[in-house]
């Protein structure tokens, strides 16, 4: 939960589950946490064979790489809170959209509509039966400390337990040079707790005024957490701007 002020967060990780082109198990990340470095992006995407084909061929790329690391964290008749990050978003999607336009095409109404940022959320929440509380935000580079702001305060507001997905897709070559954040497609979804829940991995976050400059980190801010976890790592920051976001693993 949030402390006054919202500088500090407390909660536990029950569960983490992760997916990027070639890494699909614990064994391949705990090796590319060793090394990190860029992967082919080759539009590969889960099979998302747990739904049935009809509901699969609505699904985005981006869509489907959520619903395939969300999937398992949530009980078959559990509902939960569900937060939905991503900086960029359906940027591929939109990208398709803008192009027929440019190429004065009709549009269709269907992919516009699921172009929105919260539309993943919405589907999220139709295919699983879900009635709660969903958000979909899209932030700047810290976007994933951002979505653990979110997660807290559902927790202060008395969910038992969030489920967290941040998801990024890697945009057309057109944003080549506009967009350089997103080094392979990847989506990361959390199981998160407050501290008096079950045992999970406790963490706390903190936020500290950053000035003066500071280099980017050399990941996205999820994929160092995911870097930082296999190599287990109790402490680490990222900086964005103004703020300096401080993770601790608590013993």
């Amino acid at each position: 939960m949030a402390a006054a002020g919202g500088a500090l967060m407390e909660f536990h990780i029950h569960q983490l589950r992760i997916w990027a082109p070639t890494l699909d198990t614990d064994v391949a990340w705990q090796a590319w946490a060793r090394h990190p470095t860029r992967l082919p992006d080759n539009n590969e995407q889960p099979s998302g064979d747990f739904l049935p084909p009809m509901q699969r061929r609505r699904l985005s790329r981006l869509a489907r790489m959520t619903m395939h690391v969300a999937w398992p964290l949530c009980g078959e008749h559990e509902q939960l809170p569900f937060v939905f990050a991503s900086r960029h978003g359906e940027t591929p999607r939109t990208f398709a959209l803008l192009s027929e336009v440019a190429d004065e095409q009709p549009l269709s109404p269907t992919q516009f509509g699921l172009s929105v940022h919260n539309a993943i959320a919405g589907q999220w929440s139709i295919l699983r039966g879900q009635h709660g509380e969903s958000v979909a935000i899209a932030g700047e580079a810290d976007t994933f400390e951002h979505a653990m702001v979110e997660a807290a305060a559902l927790l202060g507001d008395g969910a038992p337990t969030v489920l967290v997905v941040i998801a990024e897709e890697r945009p057309p070559a057109a944003y080549d040079g506009w967009i350089d954040d997103v080094p392979f497609s990847y989506a990361v979804a959390l199981r998160v707790g407050g501290i008096d829940a079950a045992p999970g991995t406790h963490w706390q976050l903190r936020l500290e005024p950053h000035q003066g400059t500071s280099a980017p980190a050399a990941w996205p801010h999820a994929l160092d957490f995911v870097r930082a976890l296999h190599a287990g790592e109790d402490t680490f920051e990222h900086t964005w701007k103004t703020r300096r976001w401080i993770w601790q693993r608590i013993p």
